[in-house]
């Protein structure tokens, strides 16, 4: 196995190393976290964790969840755009200080979310005008809920105008049961949460004309949330027949042409998990037991500190003992933070990508990545060429006229 860390930066990737990440963890048989954030604090945790795990991470916004951040008090109609390039901003601010390698990427997108998916894109061109690399890595399109062959033509035309920026493409073909950040698929018909073969070929037929930077979401019983054993029934066997298909579709050598990618994977089974990574699921969403590891940080260290927690001063150790110390803010987020970092470690653990990025300890030479200008001549050569171009023409002129 080549070394992840001899041919992929720490940091936030796009372009090609991006793409070399997914074809380490494709050829090598792991999955990379994807864990959405709601926060420079819960960002950071994901960080760390990865650090600590020696992994590549993937840190994912919402569109709830971009709102969240802008700030729930804004009533700005691009409120969502706005909160994710910010997150997008704080981590490449930080990224490169953990280690790394960090993929930025945007999640569920439906059609009634486009103008959020827009902004983004939006952003991303900006971005790339100016430093000749996307500000995102990636971006989700979820048009599952429309007919199949309006949700591929859709993705067509905005996978267009993301190829030559190298952003990477995620479709879902298929529906993810259950709820996540106001889609709501509780009621869909059972037989849609399970994809055909059929249907991830005519995306992979359709995608692969553009460009190689993409993945699907098929879904084989996935459903958002947690729920007891038993009442999700998972197929992860079918991404095999989807991989076999395309492969005898396509005459490839390769077993598993196609990068593929699991939703709904909170409460699953390790056994569901390792089945999933090893039919080429190169990225597993994490949402909903991050959330509970957050809150269950909180909620312990309220638990233990309670008499603490009920007045400014005043606490078990006397009338007059000041608290400060422990409503900081600084110290109870710590705590959810830090229960966040060992949920997100054990998900690196279960997806294999503990260990496959030694972190690099050397910061020295760690900066911010908020934009390197592209290279351009500086202007103080442009006026002096111009002046040297100017007295040579204004030379030869007296020269020829003489």
């Amino acid at each position: 196995m080549s070394s992840l860390s001899d041919i992929v930066p720490p940091g936030v990737v796009t372009g090609d190393d991006l793409l070399k990440l997914m074809e380490h963890a494709l050829a090598n048989g792991y999955a990379i976290p994807a864990v959405n954030c709601t926060s420079s604090s819960t960002a950071n945790s994901v960080l760390e964790a990865a650090r600590k795990a020696n992994s590549p991470i993937i840190i994912q916004v919402s569109n709830g969840g971009g709102a969240f951040i802008c700030g729930k008090g804004l009533k700005a109609a691009d409120s969502s755009a706005i909160g994710s390039v910010a997150l997008a901003m704080h981590v490449r601010s930080v990224a490169k200080y953990y280690g790394v390698p960090v993929v930025l990427h945007s999640d569920h997108c439906a059609k009634k979310l486009l103008p959020w998916f827009d902004g983004m894109l939006k952003a991303d061109e900006e971005f790339f005008a100016k430093y000749g690399e996307p500000l995102f890595s990636s971006h989700m399109l979820d048009l599952s809920e429309e007919p199949d062959e309006e949700n591929i033509a859709i993705c067509c035309e905005y996978f267009k105008r993301m190829a030559p920026m190298k952003i990477w493409l995620e479709m879902e073909i298929g529906i993810t049961g259950g709820e996540e950040d106001g889609v709501n698929n509780e009621s869909v018909d059972p037989e849609k949460l399970y994809t055909s073969p059929e249907q991830v070929y005519a995306v992979y037929d359709a995608l692969s004309k553009i460009g190689d930077m993409f993945s699907v979401a098929a879904a084989f019983g996935n459903v958002h949330g947690v729920y007891k054993p038993g009442n999700v029934v998972l197929s992860p066997e079918r991404l095999g027949k989807h991989q076999a298909y395309t492969k005898k579709m396509i005459n490839s050598p390769l077993d598993k042409p196609i990068y593929l990618v699991m939703h709904g994977g909170s409460g699953s089974t390790d056994e569901e998990i390792a089945t999933a990574v090893k039919y080429g699921v190169v990225k597993m969403n994490i949402d909903t037991d991050t959330q509970w590891a957050y809150w269950d940080g909180l909620r312990k260290f309220e638990s233990e500190k309670h008499d603490y927690l009920q007045g400014q001063i005043g606490n078990p150790k006397g009338p007059d003992a000041p608290n400060k110390k422990f409503y900081d803010p600084r110290v109870w987020l710590r705590k959810a933070e830090e229960s966040m970092v060992a949920r997100v470690m054990v998900s690196c653990e279960k997806l294999g990508s503990t260990g496959m990025y030694k972190a690099v300890e050397d910061l020295a030479d760690a900066a911010p990545q908020i934009g390197d200008p592209k290279a351009s001549v500086n202007p103080v050569v442009l006026v002096a060429a111009g002046a040297i171009v100017g007295s040579a023409f204004t030379l030869l002129t007296k020269v020829m006229t003489k």
